[in-house]
């Protein structure tokens, strides 16, 4: 059974991690075997805890969203939503396809896995500008279809924690010719259809029904905590994406923990 101080520290993590390109899973899980949680119920916890930075991006981004509803109802203009879809369909496929394997496979709870795959992704932010790009495109609403399904066939890697899906994401939008704050948020307004997706596939589970219903006091709390600080955060991030270096400045942060959890598992 979570204590709620364990609650409050993962709602904590998940608010501040989700909208940070670091991987909140792979902090997710770091914090797990910080706190000694209960791997066979976290798992439930970790999808149902996206609710909170869910309700983040809907209001951050709610007029991003009516003016996109305008264009396809209103404008019959589907490009951006099309390509919204283009990139959520391999993510969705993948995870479809891998559900059973990332559930029960402790290869996807690792640590030196986690590790692993946040030191690689740091140094891709950190490299970022030596990386080969397409030309340059003004915004998001330029991306070409291609583009957009490069950018969902880059986001399956997210599957691995420690990965990141904004952080895959954002380093797919800018060698596609995004800037930061540009690839960020598409990044952001995919995330709004990939973690409304997760939440309800875990409402249809029995299982998952029932932990709600077990644990929705401690669930209520964990996402409130996860809201305030995903709220703080995705200011932050949004903020301090506009200047230069600045995800080469998460592309370090990332190698520094990735080298702490190594150590870690080294002297266990």
């Amino acid at each position: 059974m979570m204590e709620w101080w364990q609650a409050f520290w993962l709602g904590l993590t998940q608010g501040l991690a989700e909208f940070i390109p670091v991987s909140s899973s792979g902090h997710l899980e770091i914090m797990r075997e910080v706190l000694s949680g209960n791997p066979e119920s976290f798992h439930l916890f970790q999808e149902f805890i996206n609710v909170g930075t869910l309700l983040v991006l809907l209001i951050y981004y709610r007029k991003r969203i009516v003016e996109i509803l305008r264009e396809v109802f209103i404008d019959h203009n589907f490009k951006f939503a099309f390509n919204i879809i283009l990139t959520c369909i391999p993510v969705v496929v993948a995870a479809i396809v891998l559900d059973d394997l990332i559930e029960n496979n402790p290869f996807f709870s690792n640590l030196a896995v986690i590790a692993t795959m946040m030191a690689a992704v740091g140094v891709a932010m950190i490299l970022i500008k030596k990386i080969p790009k397409c030309k340059k495109i003004k915004n998001e609403k330029e991306l070409t279809p291609q583009k957009a399904f490069m950018i969902g066939v880059a986001q399956c890697f997210a599957l691995i924690p420690g990965t990141s899906r904004s952080g895959t994401t954002i380093i797919a939008g800018r060698i596609a010719g995004m800037d930061n704050k540009s690839a960020a948020d598409y990044s952001f307004l995919v995330s709004i259809v990939v973690m409304t997706g997760v939440v309800l596939k875990s409402l249809i589970s029995s299982s998952s029904r029932i932990y709600i219903a077990e644990n929705w006091g401690m669930l209520l709390f964990a996402n409130a905590v996860a809201f305030i600080f995903g709220l703080i955060a995705i200011k932050f991030v949004m903020k301090f994406l506009k200047k230069d270096g600045s995800l080469e400045a998460f592309g370090w942060y990332r190698v520094i923990i990735a080298t702490i959890v190594i150590i870690f598992e080294l002297l266990k």
